[in-house]
């Protein structure tokens, strides 16, 4: 295996890791708790 492609394995499997890292913070950051809505189709309660 050249060393090229042990350079390009590592960085895509870097990148990898940051964007499932990034998407892992997003998921934890969102609001925790109950949203209401109320518009023209009525009133929504959701919870999260």
């Amino acid at each position: 295996m050249s060393r090229n492609l042990l350079y390009a394995i590592c960085g895509v499997f870097g990148v990898a890791v940051v964007v499932l890292g990034y998407m892992v913070y997003e998921d934890r950051q969102k609001a925790k708790g109950v949203e209401i809505k109320i518009d023209d189709s009525g009133i929504s309660i959701q919870g999260n």
